[in-house]
């Protein structure tokens, strides 16, 4: 594993996944708790860029690396699905 993860299609999923976390508790450190606005806001839109680039960086991944090493990068996968459901849950848990 330690060669898969080396690679940036392994780690920089993960890396983003963290730095959208980061982005969203600043936001609501800031702004405090949601209040339903007409325009979603810039952190709503950063969320939606960043979920579709998600989407695609870990299909490149595993397209490009899951035939040649499957075991490793199953389990890069679950980490780098895992890190998307954990940003994802506040969303959907604060129906946002």
């Amino acid at each position: 594993m330690c060669s898969i993860i080396k690679l940036p299609s392994a780690w920089v999923p993960i890396a983003l996944s963290l730095v959208m976390l980061a982005i969203m508790i600043t936001f609501f450190v800031m702004s405090g708790p949601p209040v339903p606005e007409a325009d979603e806001g810039v952190g709503a839109h950063l969320f939606q860029l960043w979920l579709v680039l998600e989407v695609f960086l870990i299909a490149f991944f595993a397209i490009k690396w899951l035939p040649q090493k499957p075991r490793q990068v199953l389990l890069i996968l679950a980490i780098q699905i895992t890190a998307v459901l954990v940003v994802c849950a506040p969303v959907f848990i604060l129906h946002l």
